[in-house]
């Protein structure tokens, strides 16, 4: 746990590095662009109306998911997913990009993942007000539920930092990881509930379960139970605490592995 330690301190310690850092990333990845920033909010509109046109309108149709119609349900899943992949991809190679540069500056380099994971919020609180003006045109408005996206937004921060220190690590000293790991994340992507509801399509009770287990599934299915009011987390205690389990030995090992090899990560890469 010392080193775990150890790396939040670096995070708390450089707090303001890392969002100046998020900062010049944002305006240096669309500089170039006639559009600039704007296409942090116009990329993932044009993926979620092609899934929409895809699953909602050629497979679900006019059903309701949850009480709300499917492109609610699917948007409330697709704001999350967005973050998760741009964080797990972006984080994933943040030390392998940067590191020769970096490594010349008085900064540890496990912020990097940490600035890359800011850095996404920028298209995450736009999507989350929109999803919340599609919900209310859908009649789903503010409950006390509500109150629990602040834990569910808590346990999708930790694990993406916690996946963040492992990714990077391992990009580090295997490059091709993050190419195995852009597969991964199209699997995932498929069985986390982001656009289907697993619990409706038939599959085994054994299945189903199991692909509850999944982190992620966790986390986009516990927005969905804040905005759509279907229950308390507390209520999944057992999945709460398989994913905290699961939480803690990612950090443990990334956090373990980051320091072993960060002072060899110029000569690696």
């Amino acid at each position: 746990m010392s080193e775990v330690w150890l790396i939040i301190k670096e995070q708390v310690a450089n707090i303001r590095t890392i969002f100046r850092l998020s900062r010049y990333e944002e305006k240096a990845t669309y500089q170039s662009h006639y559009l600039g920033l704007l296409w942090q909010i116009l990329n993932p509109a044009i993926q979620i109306g092609i899934y929409y046109l895809v699953f909602g309108v050629g497979v679900n149709g006019k059903n309701l998911v949850d009480g709300v119609p499917f492109f609610g349900w699917m948007l409330i899943g697709m704001t999350a997913w967005f973050f998760i992949n741009s964080s797990m991809l972006g984080g994933s190679n943040s030390i392998y990009r940067q590191v020769n540069v970096v490594s010349k500056m008085k900064f540890p380099l496990s912020i990097l993942p940490t600035t890359n994971m800011v850095s996404n919020l920028s298209t995450f609180w736009p999507m989350t007000a929109i999803t919340i003006i599609v919900l209310a045109i859908f009649g789903k408005y503010p409950t006390i539920y509500w109150t629990q996206l602040i834990y569910y937004f808590f346990c999708m921060i930790v694990l993406l930092f916690a996946f963040g220190v492992l990714n990077s690590t391992i990009t580090v000293l295997v490059r091709d990881y993050h190419i195995m790991l852009q597969s991964v994340l199209r699997l995932l992507f498929y069985v986390s509930g982001t656009i289907w509801n697993i619990e409706n399509r038939n599959l085994p009770v054994w299945l189903v379960k199991i692909l509850k287990l999944n982190p992620f599934y966790y986390i986009i299915d516990g927005f969905r139970d804040g905005y759509l009011s279907k229950g308390w987390f507390w209520e999944k205690g057992t999945y709460g605490l398989i994913f905290w389990g699961m939480t803690l030995i990612i950090l443990l090992v990334g956090c373990h592995l980051h320091l072993k090899f960060r002072s060899k990560f110029v000569d690696l890469v």
